[in-house]
């Protein structure tokens, strides 16, 4: 097990592959290359002498407002909506611009992650909102939150192409009313050289990033490759993929992805975060 500090709290991380572990010289992120150089980011590559490479596996395209229309979804017959990311937050209240549909201020929201939730704040204000969210990432945490505030609520999902099953089956169990909206899609991007480079790790943060991990390499093997995640969606592509996962993140006290790479290195290079 590993253990190392940030501020006064530990983390425990399920090591794997220790003899692997040694030489972590370059880390591929999939994500855009942040536009501050003030980022975190930057700061574990110093710290750690490590080269991050950035490269988004994936793009968002918002569905467009007469494909919206042919959905034949009137938002204001639900009571209640549930977000499992931003960007399901950004092109709802989008559409809701674009189409001018006014939000009812009764409308109560239920976020995947607090992280979520917060994003809300972009949108409404925040105080004044009923906004609910689960403890670990979950969609059982959050259906326990549900439970605890049903009344007969009728459920509304922003769903895309790729992360959408799950949430649609626990409601279906659990005999909530619910209806489905597709607000966007998932594009792969081309990143056949960023993947030819053979980093010593690679993080994800979608299961679309994984699904375009074998779509521009369908002969994709790990070896010693490590492997990252960022939430319970993302570590569950990851594992039905096959591959084999070294850190996943959040932690109860490493709520992001670089706080919770700055435990991992550390680790490797006996630095106290």
């Amino acid at each position: 097990m590993i253990r190392a500090k940030i501020g006064k709290k530990t983390a425990t991380i399920k090591q794997k592959n220790s003899t692997s572990l040694k030489s972590i010289k370059t880390i591929l992120i999939t994500q855009p290359r942040p536009e501050s150089e003030k980022s975190p980011y930057f700061e574990l590559e110093r710290k750690y002498n490590v080269q991050l490479d950035f490269a988004p596996f994936i793009t968002v395209e918002g569905v467009l407002a007469k494909d919206f229309r042919k959905q034949k979804i009137d938002i204001n017959e639900y009571s209640a909506i549930i977000f499992n990311s931003r960007n399901a937050i950004d092109h709802f209240f989008r559409i809701c611009n674009e189409l001018k549909i006014k939000v009812s201020s009764e409308l109560k929201y239920f976020c995947i992650t607090e992280a979520i939730s917060l994003y809300l704040q972009k949108f409404i204000i925040y105080r004044k909102r009923k906004i609910f969210f689960g403890e670990d990432g979950t969609m059982q945490s959050l259906l326990e939150v549900i439970a605890k505030h049903k009344t007969n609520e009728k459920y509304l999902v922003p769903v895309n192409d790729i992360c959408r099953q799950e949430t649609l089956d626990c409601l279906h169990k659990n005999n909530l009313e619910y209806g489905e909206i597709t607000l966007y899609k998932t594009v792969c991007t081309d990143v056949k050289e960023v993947i030819a480079k053979k980093h010593n790790m690679i993080v994800f943060f979608t299961p679309g990033g994984v699904k375009s991990l074998f779509i521009n390499e369908p002969n994709f093997k790990q070896n010693s490759t490590l492997i990252g995640a960022f939430g319970p969606i993302t570590t569950k592509a990851v594992e039905d993929a096959g591959l084999e996962l070294h850190l996943r993140a959040p932690m109860p006290n490493a709520p992001s992805l670089v706080a919770a790479l700055d435990i991992f290195l550390a680790e490797k290079q006996g630095k106290e975060s």
